[in-house]
């Protein structure tokens, strides 16, 4: 992530902390209601009401107060928030509740509570030392927040409920919506009620988008939830269904009322289905020899782009955008925005932008920032953003050619470091709360298994909702993060609860265990992973990470590991171990007069005899020569030797293909 991050300082649903302080929170709003809605204490609860269907019935009642249809409140509310209420807790951008009602003041918190490090030894360039700026922390004025960061005093005006209510209570967040979506409606002049097709427009300008194309888009995708049908239970356990309307047709025509003008598309690198804007990362000479802050390429043919890698932005989207446009800065190619999964392209594909920490993955990736902070797990993302996301991951990933797995779609947490120095400093976003089995059910690559459970190789899956291991280090060390949901599993150097956590020599050379820090990757195995199995027993599985044995509790009735089937390497016979590289670069004969020759420095792993892993892509070795403002003077160095990519920790790796042998993981 280029904007830097914090420093790090039987199977029931929802049934850990995070539904423990959902519950709270709903209890607080029963009482809280009363003072807002000037009901009777015991109609107030009823508004409220406990039991697993309580939420379906404040949709049903909001739509009949204000007059909206219930699939269009039903849906909007899905777009934003997959009817979750988090417990109150506001999202990366200040939003609350089933419908994400945005707050001023919230979100100025969020912008406030926002801190930055630097990375140690490399920056994102990941070969030239190059310091990041301060920032300005000034915060905003009130004022100056756009209309989609202010929706929940207009629904308080609206309503005449407290924000109190709103931010606390599903049932008075969801009658805010309703509201809103009303007076949407109203101000366009159409009547109220009537068919879920009437209502497109509203729902464009519900979005709270500068622009109508983002407007629009939003609008589509609310009702493609309608016509597609959703189900779900909630994170404070309520369940909430929305039949499908395969045969809506909305009244699209409604979108241009809103009056906003659409952003250029003109050589924009993105799909039909989304809305994207160019905000040009700057390309220009600086003192001396530097310039910044990407580099000016040919892709594909310079360099074929292998990998997609995903990052959180540790900064709000105004933020993000005045960093990208500093040319002192390092960049990335798109930012997408987590209010309406708007998208905005910084750096052309072909191009090669200084976003991964990791020159080689640079060269040979895409970078793509999301707006959100990753030691805040419950400033939530929403499914928007995901969605939008989504998509532009699957047109890139067909445009380029790149596989949609774990091995290619990686995170910046998934990045190796270059060298032994470098690995302290690698980048820890999207972190251990980005939900990573959901996003790749919205890519159409959902984690099954392909394999027996008895297989020799898994794919690691656990329950995001249900998963809730202890973080600490989100607000101060050592701390206890808020309890939430998670992709990652920890591993641990036995088949016990209280047993060590695997060790990462990389990032603790006295050998000293990992921790739960929320910025320790060191004992961590993400959704979507696939390892090979080097044990088991009852209720529990071992697999090879970072050149051991690391165990994850595996019980039969909450499996958190999908049998896999693919192709294993391991070190060829007759050597005990083999290097581990976080590059592949060329063998020195390789590199042309005038290129000076890169080191092809082994990581502080070994890849033990006896050990497999598994294997990702494969590379022919290549270096980028870009040491200068024109790009007639780089070069792209192609060697003879061949890499194998490998999931060896929480981290992939590079290892030779003339050192190890590849099986199948059947045998």
């Amino acid at each position: 992530m280029p904007p830097p991050r914090p420093p790090r300082g039987a199977r029931g649903k929802r049934t850990g902390g995070h539904a423990r302080r959902a519950a709270g929170a709903l209890a607080s709003a029963a009482l809280l209601l009363p003072l807002v809605s000037g009901l009777p204490a015991a109609d107030a609860a009823a508004g409220t009401a406990s039991g697993p269907d309580a939420l379906q019935r404040d949709f049903a009642r909001a739509a009949a107060e204000y007059h909206v249809p219930s699939s269009v409140l039903l849906a909007v509310s899905y777009l934003q928030s997959r009817w979750d209420a988090h417990a109150g807790a506001p999202s990366v951008t200040g939003g609350y509740g089933p419908m994400h009602l945005t707050d001023a003041a919230g979100a100025l918190a969020a912008a406030a509570r926002t801190a930055h490090h630097s990375e140690a030894g490399e920056d994102a360039r990941g070969d030239t030392a190059r310091p990041h700026r301060a920032e300005d922390r000034a915060r905003p004025a009130a004022g100056a927040l756009p209309e989609r960061l202010r929706t929940l005093d207009r629904a308080a005006g609206l309503t005449g409920l407290r924000p109190e209510a709103l931010r606390s209570d599903p049932a008075a967040n969801v009658r805010g919506g309703a509201a809103l979506l009303a007076d949407a409606q109203r101000r366009l002049g159409l009547p109220a009620g009537g068919d879920a097709a009437d209502w497109y427009g509203a729902v464009a300008r519900f979005s709270g988008a500068p622009d109508a194309a983002t407007a629009r888009t939003f609008a589509d995708d609310v009702f493609e939830v309608i016509r597609t049908g959703a189900r779900r239970t909630t994170d404070a356990g309520q369940r909430v269904a929305l039949a499908p309307e395969p045969r809506l047709v909305p009244h699209r025509e409604q979108a241009g009322r809103p009056g906003r003008a659409t952003s250029p598309a003109e050589g924009i690198e993105c799909p039909e289905s989304v809305a994207c804007e160019s905000v040009p990362a700057p390309y220009q000479r600086l003192e001396g020899s530097d310039y910044g802050n990407h580099d000016v390429s040919d892709r594909p043919r310079s360099q074929k782009a292998d990998f997609i890698v995903l990052h959180d932005t540790e900064a709000t989207w105004e933020k993000t955008l005045q960093l990208i446009r500093d040319p002192a800065y390092v960049s990335w190619h798109y930012t997408v925005r987590s209010t309406d999964g708007h998208i905005a392209q910084h750096v052309p594909v072909k191009d090669v932008a200084w976003h991964a920490g990791n020159w080689y993955m640079n060269a040979k990736s895409v970078g793509i920032e999301h707006e959100g902070f990753l030691a805040r797990p419950d400033a939530w993302y929403t499914e928007e953003m995901y969605r939008t996301s989504a998509r532009l991951v699957r047109y890139l990933a067909g445009k380029l050619d790149i596989p949609l797995d774990r091995q290619h779609i990686l995170g910046h947490d998934n990045v190796p470091g270059t060298v032994p120095s470098t690995i302290k400093g690698m980048h820890t976003d999207p972190g251990p709360y980005w939900d990573w089995a959901h996003y790749f059910e919205l890519l159409g690559k959902p984690f099954h298994p392909t394999a027996s459970p008895f297989s020799g190789m898994v794919t690691i899956r656990p329950d995001y909702d249900d998963n809730e291991p202890v973080y600490t280090g989100c607000e101060k060390p050592g701390q206890e993060c808020a309890p939430h949901g998670s992709g990652a599993v920890r591993l641990h150097v036995a088949p016990r609860d209280d047993a060590p956590l695997v060790r990462d020599v990389g990032l603790r050379p006295d050998g000293s265990a990992s921790t739960t820090d929320v910025n320790d990757t060191g004992a961590r195995a993400s959704t979507g992973q696939q390892f090979a199995v080097a044990d088991r027993l009852p209720g529990w599985t071992a697999v090879w990470y970072l050149g051991q044995r690391a165990w994850f509790r595996d019980p039969w009735w909450e499996p958190v590991a999908l049998g896999a089937r693919g192709k294993l390497v391991t070190p060829r016979e007759g050597l005990k171990e083999i290097p581990v590289y976080g590059r592949a670069y060329p063998e020195q004969p390789a590199y042309p007069a005038g290129v000076p020759a890169q080191a092809v420095t082994p990581l502080p792993y070994k890849l033990l005899a006896g050990q497999a892993y598994v294997l990702g892509q494969t590379s022919s070795a290549e270096y980028l020569y870009a040491k200068d403002f024109d790009p007639a003077k780089h070069v792209v160095v192609r060697g003879k030797d061949r890499y194998y990519e490998i999931q060896f920790g929480h981290r992939v790796a590079f290892v030779r293909a003339d050192d190890v042998t590849v099986r199948s993981s059947n045998r």
